[in-house]
């Protein structure tokens, strides 16, 4: 048990360290313009849009991708939803003092981001099947978790959990609809 304490002391420590460094130290014009609008590429209102227009208005092939995707989308999210149940983490704005935020910032709980794990469930499937898009999808995605503990949002390991969580529903997702 000893063990297992000083190694969450530790993360928690490394945690607040690193999110404190994107969250303070980090702050420029280029990313306080930018970055609270990346953000939304990870939220649920664009990523759904995105999706079914693109399932709606393009080919078999793009429209099938968007498929996987949203599909990816749902099974993260409920596993986001289920562990934010149960892990009850408080975001860092409300627990570490003068913490940069946005205004009207979210009052659920933290742990996993939500926005990275979107971003990532559709950044691997729009990958696998256009590799070409990696290169421009995959720092989109890794912006959007950056951009989340910019806004005071998200701890460092909340998006690397989402996007672990994003990264591998989607895999779940190509290898279960792959043809």
């Amino acid at each position: 048990m000893f063990v297992i304490n000083r190694f969450v002391n530790w993360l928690t420590v490394c945690d607040n360290r690193m999110f404190l460094i994107v969250n303070k130290q980090w702050r420029c014009r280029l990313f306080d313009f930018s970055l609270p609008k990346i953000t939304h590429l990870g939220g649920a209102p664009f990523c759904l849009t995105l999706l079914f227009l693109l399932m709606i208005l393009f080919s078999n092939s793009l429209r099938y991708s968007a498929f996987v995707a949203l599909l990816s989308i749902v099974a993260s999210q409920v596993t986001v939803q289920l562990i934010k149940k149960f892990s009850c983490r408080k975001r860092p704005y409300i627990i570490l003092p003068d913490v940069y935020t946005c205004s009207n910032p979210l009052k659920d709980y933290s742990f996993p981001s939500g926005h990275t794990t979107a971003a990532f469930s559709i950044a691997i499937v729009f990958a696998y099947y256009y590799p070409w898009l990696l290169p421009t999808l995959l720092p989109l995605a890794i912006l959007v978790g950056l951009s989340r503990m910019y806004l005071g949002l998200h701890y460092p390991t909340d998006c690397i959990i989402g996007a672990l969580i994003g990264s591998i529903s989607s895999l779940v997702a190509i290898l279960i609809f792959s043809h």
